[in-house]
């Protein structure tokens, strides 16, 4: 790994957990030149999805899509800010997880509604 202070390509890693969300593992790494320490985040490469609206058209995922409309459909509601981010988290990992690369807005609808229910 690079280090962002002198540019020596090597280092070691002094410490390494998982990261809050699960997702990413983060590591506490030490330059061998210059003995300056930095954080990395290392993360699962994830393949493109696509999304096919109604009229056919494709388009690249975009997760603050669903964000954004969550929280115009719960402006008089009283939901936390986190617990659509949860959400939204959980919708992404499920469309992740799902063996198709492409999506329909149909599909994403229905769990936005399921993630909404009380």
């Amino acid at each position: 790994m690079k280090c962002p202070y002198c540019g020596y390509q090597e280092s070691k890693v002094v410490d390494s957990r998982h990261s809050e969300d699960g997702q990413s593992i983060r590591r506490r790494r030490e330059c061998l030149s210059c003995q300056k320490r930095f954080t990395t985040y290392e993360t699962v490469e994830s393949l493109p999805i696509v999304v096919i609206k109604r009229d056919g058209a494709r388009q690249a995922f975009d997760r603050n899509k669903i964000l954004n409309g969550m929280l115009r459909a719960c402006e008089k509601r009283p939901v936390a800010l986190a617990k659509l981010e949860e959400a939204t988290d959980a919708i992404e990992q499920i469309i992740q997880n799902s063996l198709d690369r492409e999506v329909s807005t149909t599909q994403i609808g229905e769990l936005v509604m399921e993630k909404l229910k009380p």
